[in-house]
C-alpha cells in the first residue's frame, strides 16, 4: 500500500497534524456534549435551546468530517476514537442528566469560548505551514464564534 503524500515538509505536516488532530477530537467531544444537553435541557425556554443545540451538533459533526478529510489528504491519520477524544480533549466538561435552560446557556457558552480560544491558536500556528489548512480553521472558528454569539445573546 502506498503512502498518501503531501507536498508539505515533514515539519510543516507535523504542526498541521497536531492542529487538525486538537481541532478533530473537540469537534467530537463538542458534537457529543451538545447531543447530551439536548437531550436533557429543560426549561421555559427548552425548544429555542434544544434547536440551537442541534445546529451546533450538526456543525460539529460536519466541520469534524471536513478537518478529518483534510489531514487524510495531507498524510495524516486522523484519529476520532472515543478513548482517543476522552483521553485528548480540552473541552470543559458537561454533568450528567437534566439541565435547567440556563444552565445550558452559561456551558455552552464556556465550551464554545473555549474551544474558540484553541481555534484561534491553531489558526496563528498553521498560517506559515499550511495556509489551506488555516483556511479550513478559520471557516471552523467563523462558525463556532457565531453560535457562541447566539448563546451569549441569551444571557
Amino acid at each position: 500500500m502506498a503512502p498518501i503524500t503531501s507536498l508539505l515538509t515533514p515539519e510543516n505536516k507535523k504542526i498541521t497534524g497536531t492542529a487538525l488532530q486538537g481541532a478533530l477530537v473537540e469537534l467530537i467531544d463538542l458534537a457529543l456534549l451538545a447531543k447530551q444537553a439536548h437531550w436533557n435541557v429543560t426549561g421555559r425556554f427548552f425548544r429555542s435551546i434544544h434547536l440551537q443545540l442541534d445546529d451546533i451538533v450538526k456543525l460539529a459533526r460536519k466541520y469534524a468530517d471536513a478537518v478529518a478529510e483534510r489531514a487524510a489528504a495531507i498524510g495524516v491519520h486522523p484519529d476520532g476514537r472515543a478513548a482517543t477524544v476522552a483521553h485528548d480533549s480540552h473541552v470543559p466538561h458537561l454533568d450528567a442528566g437534566a439541565i435547567e435552560d440556563g444552565k445550558v446557556i452559561a456551558v455552552m457558552t464556556d465550551i464554545l469560548e473555549s474551544i474558540i480560544r484553541r481555534m484561534r491558536e491553531r489558526i496563528e500556528a498553521t498560517e506559515r505551514p499550511d495556509p489551506v489548512t488555516q483556511d479550513l480553521l478559520i471557516s471552523i472558528t467563523e462558525k463556532l464564534e457565531e453560535q457562541h454569539w447566539m448563546f451569549q445573546a441569551q444571557r
